[in-house]
């Protein structure tokens, strides 16, 4: 599929640190599994896209660089953030997280989440809810853009070929809607 340009690959890796990251998203694979996947994935000609995801400023923002030059070494061709989102239910969830496992840095971290989202915990605007305004979400920015431009992952991944898609056709002959 990925020699006719049929599919690509996107991975996500919040942290190179194991215990940080079985804190994080416990019950998924560590990061340097991850790593080998991108690895695997490239040496078989499947596109792959790295994604440091989700950022939580004060948290694990500084790891940014070390994990595009990490994705990049495993062959990644592409790279994307997201800085954390915290909508309707999943706000205490993670403030119930962030107390049981960073109670000595959830001061800090709120405070940066907050000024990333103009004194609030969370944005549903378009446009900011990704990334985020004022300058600490602008620091974020720079830092992922300089290295990612600096290991080569400030592209996107290559455009799909969706000419050989064909429309399933229904067994009981509905038609479809859209």
């Amino acid at each position: 599929m990925a020699a006719q340009n049929l599919a690509h690959v996107s991975v996500s890796i919040t942290t190179l640190d194991p215990e940080l990251a079985r804190v994080m998203e416990p019950r998924t694979s560590i990061p340097q599994a991850r790593l080998r996947a991108i690895q695997e994935l490239s040496r078989a000609g499947v596109p792959t896209k790295v994604m440091v995801s989700p950022v939580i400023p004060g948290l694990n923002d500084s790891e940014i660089p070390a994990v595009l030059a990490a994705a990049a070494e495993a062959g990644a061709v592409s790279a994307s953030y997201i800085l954390l989102r915290l909508p309707q239910t999943v706000e205490p969830v993670f403030l119930g997280w962030l107390e049981r496992t960073q109670p000595e840095r959830q001061a800090r971290i709120l405070s940066r989440i907050r000024q990333c989202r103009d004194g609030q915990l969370s944005d549903a605007q378009f446009g900011d809810r990704m990334r985020g305004k004022g300058e600490i979400a602008e620091q974020i920015e720079r830092i992922f853009s300089v290295f990612a431009k600096k290991h080569g992952l400030a592209q996107p991944l290559p455009e799909l070929n969706c000419e050989l898609f064909v429309h399933p056709v229904a067994s009981d002959g509905q038609q479809r809607l859209f």
